[in-house]
């Protein structure tokens, strides 16, 4: 017995004596050397891999260390620091954010803790190259974290031709140096996510979404004929019990399931609103259409769209204009409250009106319309072969180029059956009036697209439900109104003025006082000032490609993120 205690003593004894060892031997110094070495054989490497992980910041890593003269952030002689408990937590979070924790080496980060917490119970030296590894794991986890949050984890721009991103700026590096020395991660990342409330409130949505289809099991409501009030169809349960799930009706319970009453028919009124359809109460194809997309491809379109909201600037300014170009609608908010919104028509869809961020600079009244040569050449050389008379009708005068004092030409005297979209050089101009395709009046934010807000004298489009008929600019169903908001603190300028100025025929340049931002948003589900979630219909296709985008691989840190020099 005496041997046997003497024996587990001596064991005891050997242990310690080793961690003594171990721990006389990790010094700063010992992982300072060794990140400089593993940091400076990797540097211009296209890969780089740490425990079978391929480190997406393999540009951002030796400037964070080089800075802090390799010291670990992560860990130290006793081991794993209780600050990566915080970063494991906000990448577990970032699932609410519509990204994967997994892109974020949370489980080898979780399986090396694992591994070292082991040892320590079993009171094994520490694993030094375990260490180190998850010290490098976690400085990528936070750069490419704060990365997706504050940029994106998609470049719109190398998915889409007319999309400009306006991604804050960030200084990745230096945000994990200071996170590091305050011991503030999450306040750090936090301080990354846009601020906006639609932004949060699609976060919440996203969370229900999942939740639902977890829980509901859903079938394919059937085809068959129109359903309205009055009818009764074996679907109409169905249709209920989906209502209720989706939160537009309040019971799936009734004493004639097969009834299409008046309780229903109001549900399907707020379901085809908040989805962008003819809100009539009938349940025909579209409809059904509607109540029969997934609650798995919902919450992915809600995901998509979480990740469209972070490629916005996070101050919108006071007071903007935002187009949502799938839902044909201008809204003009002030002080985070709506104070105008009206119907537009937007960009055909192979002619697409673009995204990006400006800000309005003039008003032109009684504007003419330089016709872009790809329109003149593609809509309007046909209809001039066809029609001799049709300069003189729509008031199109021509000029010889594009400069500004190009020579007017007589159109009578162009053998137009001779001119093709290879020879066309000449300028069409459509001068001021009704029939102009740019109305009485126009808003201009200069920008590469040469796209603008206008009136139009296609007026009965603004009742069709969907409105993409234009060639990439945005037509306005209330132009006056957007005038004399904007007008609003310069003298003079009332309704009644504008409409007296319009009527004069006279063309009048009228630059703003006051700064207002206007943003072109592609957003297909958002959640509306009321708590509303919408959908609409992804009428450009651009939903597709970024659910694929975010399907690859963790991209390296977006590029534009601004980060500290090493110098």
């Amino acid at each position: 017995m005496k041997n046997q205690i003497l024996l587990i003593l001596i064991g005891f004894a050997c242990n310690f004596l080793a961690t003594l060892s171990i721990a006389e031997e990790l010094t700063p110094d010992f992982f300072e050397s060794h990140l400089r070495r593993i940091i400076t054989q990797n540097q211009g490497k296209k890969h780089f891999e740490c425990h079978s992980e391929l480190i997406c910041g393999i540009a951002e890593l030796p400037r964070f260390y080089f800075n802090r003269a390799y010291r670990p952030a992560w860990i130290n002689i006793t081991g794993p620091l209780p600050r990566i408990y915080d970063l494991i937590s906000c990448i577990r979070y970032s699932q609410h954010e519509g990204l994967q924790p997994y892109d974020y080496h949370l489980s080898a980060i979780q399986t090396l803790l694992q591994e070292i917490q082991q040892r320590s119970k079993l009171q094994k030296p520490l694993d030094t190259q375990s260490l180190l590894d998850l010290e490098l794991l976690c400085t990528d986890a936070f750069l490419l974290l704060a990365s997706h949050l504050a940029a994106g984890r998609v470049n719109p721009e190398t998915i889409h031709s007319k999309w400009i991103v306006n991604i804050p700026e960030a200084q990745l590096a230096v945000l994990l140096q200071k996170a590091i020395e305050s011991d503030r991660i999450k306040a750090s990342l936090k301080g990354l996510i846009p601020p906006h409330t639609g932004y949060h409130a699609l976060g919440d949505e996203l969370a229900r979404y999942r939740r639902l289809a977890k829980s509901f099991k859903e079938s394919p409501i059937s085809p068959g004929p129109v359903l309205h009030r009055g009818n009764r169809d074996h679907r109409v349960q169905q249709i209920r019990e989906r209502l209720h799930v989706f939160g537009d009706l309040d019971s799936k319970h009734t004493s004639e399931p097969e009834l299409f009453e008046e309780e229903l028919e109001a549900a399907i009124l707020r379901f085809q609103k908040r989805h962008g359809l003819k809100a009539d109460g009938v349940v025909g194809k579209r409809t059904l259409a509607a109540l029969n997309v997934s609650l798995k491809d919902r919450f992915r379109q809600i995901e998509l769209n979480i990740e469209r909201w972070r490629w916005i600037p996070h101050d919108l300014g006071e007071r903007y204009l935002l187009v949502n170009i799938a839902d044909f609608k201008l809204t003009i908010v002030e002080n985070h409250q709506k104070v105008i919104d009206m119907n537009v028509v937007v960009g055909r869809n192979y002619r697409h009106t673009p995204v990006f961020s400006d800000v309005i600079k003039y008003i032109v009244i009684n504007p003419y319309w330089n016709v872009p040569t790809s329109i003149a050449v593609k809509d309007l050389l046909p209809k001039i072969k066809n029609d001799e008379t049709y300069f003189q009708k729509m008031r199109f005068k021509v000029f010889d180029g594009w400069d500004k004092d190009a020579a007017e030409l007589d159109a009578a005297s162009i053998d137009w059956s001779m001119i093709t979209p290879q020879n066309f050089v000449f300028r069409l101009r459509q001068e001021a009036g009704p029939l102009n395709a740019l109305g009485r009046i126009k808003f201009v934010f200069p920008n590469r697209f040469a796209v603008y807000l206008h009136d139009t004298p296609s007026k009965n489009l603004f009742k069709r439900t969907r409105r993409g008929f234009s060639s990439g600019c945005i037509r306005l169903e209330r132009p006056i109104d957007l005038a004399a908001y904007l007008l609003q603190g310069q003298a003079g300028w009332t309704h009644a003025s504008i409409a007296s100025a319009i009527d004069s025929h006279e063309r009048k340049v009228l630059p703003l006082k006051a700064k207002v931002h206007i943003h072109l948003l592609y957003w297909t589900a958002w959640v509306d000032k009321s708590g509303i979630l919408n959908f609409r219909d992804d009428i450009y296709e651009r939903d597709l490609p970024l659910a694929a985008a975010l399907k690859e691989r963790p991209p390296r840190i977006i590029r534009k993120v601004k980060l500290d020099n090493m110098s």
